[in-house]
């Protein structure tokens, strides 16, 4: 959507909540909010080829690789409000590996979408399985969530732990636990 198209959405919102767009303080802040939510959801203008960007290393390392504490920030698609915490991300490679921050940035390709984390956790998941073929992918997400927060039950305390487990990390207890007890959560 352009820009001037959803700032006269943003527009529209002010007006109906009864405010007048035109005071001091709502001067420009139709283009303000219409800027501030592409750049929040720039994920939908990215894409995995891009993020990685040829960044596949030979390795012979065949142990597990974990790029931990991974802050991320999302909007949660039910109320377009903020989601924020953090992503636990590993795999086990097989004769390749990733730069690190591709790893940050494959999260925040996903992050940057209206979302919900469920699916979020599986993306991230599947799209570092894609790209390198890896044994097996974990990713933890645990985020605390302004819909559960400011409206609704106002739950100050709460957060949301989500996890996907794929290859070796789903069937093998013991590379579960690894990942886990190096990750701080068992």
């Amino acid at each position: 959507m352009s820009l001037e198209k959803l700032s006269q959405n943003y527009l529209e919102v002010l007006t109906n909540l009864g405010e007048n767009p035109e005071r001091e303080g709502l001067k420009g802040t139709p283009e303000r909010a219409a800027k501030a939510m592409q750049f929040l959801c720039h994920g939908y203008n990215q894409s995995l080829d891009e993020i990685v960007n040829g960044a596949l290393f030979q390795s012979d390392n065949d142990e597990m690789v974990i790029v931990k504490d991974i802050e991320l920030y999302s909007l949660c698609e039910h109320h377009m409000l903020p989601f924020i915490g953090k992503a636990h991300v590993a795999y086990i490679p097989t004769g390749k590996v990733i730069g690190l921050s591709k790893v940050a940035r494959i999260v925040d390709m996903f992050a940057r979408r209206l979302q919900i984390q469920e699916n979020l956790t599986r993306q991230i998941a599947e799209a570092l399985q894609k790209v390198t073929n890896a044994r097996g992918v974990a990713v933890v997400i645990e985020a605390k969530h302004m819909c559960m927060m400011m409206r609704g039950v106002e739950k100050q305390n709460s957060s949301m732990h989500s996890s996907v487990m794929l290859g070796d990390f789903r069937n093998s207890v013991n590379t579960r636990q690894e990942f886990l007890q190096l990750i701080g959560r068992n």
